[in-house]
C-alpha cells in the first residue's frame, strides 16, 4: 500500500463521511462509511423494501452503487481526495437479501495517478451471518484540479 499522493488533500474519516453525505443518491439509499483509512473503506446500506427488485432481493444497482463508492473511497486513502472512478466490473454471485449490505474495498495497487481496488459485497442477516453476494474490481483515477 502506498502513501497518499498528496498529503494535503488526504481525507480523514469525518471528512470522507461528509463527502458521502453530500451525494444526493447516497443520502437516498442511506449509505454510511463504517471504515475508512490505510487503503480501505467500508460502506454500509440498510436493506429496505424500496431498494429491492420484483423478487424481493436487493436491486443489483444498489450493489453496484455500493461497490463504486467503496472502491473510490478506498482509493482516496492512497491517491488523495480528488479522485473519480475510471471503471469497474461487478460479478453477482447470489441474490442479496438480509438486513444490511456491507461493501469492503481494499486497494490492491496504487500508482502515481491510478489505483486498482477490489471490493467484496456481503449481506448480513438478522443473526449477524454474512453471505458474500458480489465481488467488484475497478480502477480509480486521481484528477487534476480544473
Amino acid at each position: 500500500m502506498s502513501s497518499p499522493a498528496d498529503a494535503g488533500t488526504a481525507l480523514d474519516r469525518v471528512t470522507a463521511q461528509q463527502v458521502l453525505d453530500s451525494q444526493p443518491f447516497s443520502r437516498l439509499v442511506g449509505a454510511r462509511l463504517t471504515g475508512f483509512g490505510d487503503g480501505a473503506a467500508v460502506l454500509e446500506v440498510d436493506v429496505r423494501p424500496e431498494l429491492t427488485q420484483q423478487n424481493g432481493f436487493l436491486h443489483g444497482g444498489v450493489l453496484s452503487y455500493a461497490a463504486d463508492n467503496a472502491l473510490t473511497f478506498a482509493a482516496a486513502t492512497t491517491l488523495g481526495s480528488a479522485v473519480l472512478t475510471g471503471g469497474f466490473s461487478v460479478q453477482y454471485l447470489r441474490p442479496a437479501s438480509g438486513r444490511t449490505l456491507t461493501a469492503r474495498a481494499e486497494v490492491v495497487h496504487t500508482g502515481r495517478r491510478q489505483a486498482v481496488v477490489r471490493c467484496d459485497l456481503h449481506t448480513v442477516d438478522e443473526e449477524g451471518t454474512e453471505a458474500l453476494c458480489a465481488v467488484a474490481q475497478g480502477a480509480v483515477l486521481a484528477v487534476r484540479p480544473a
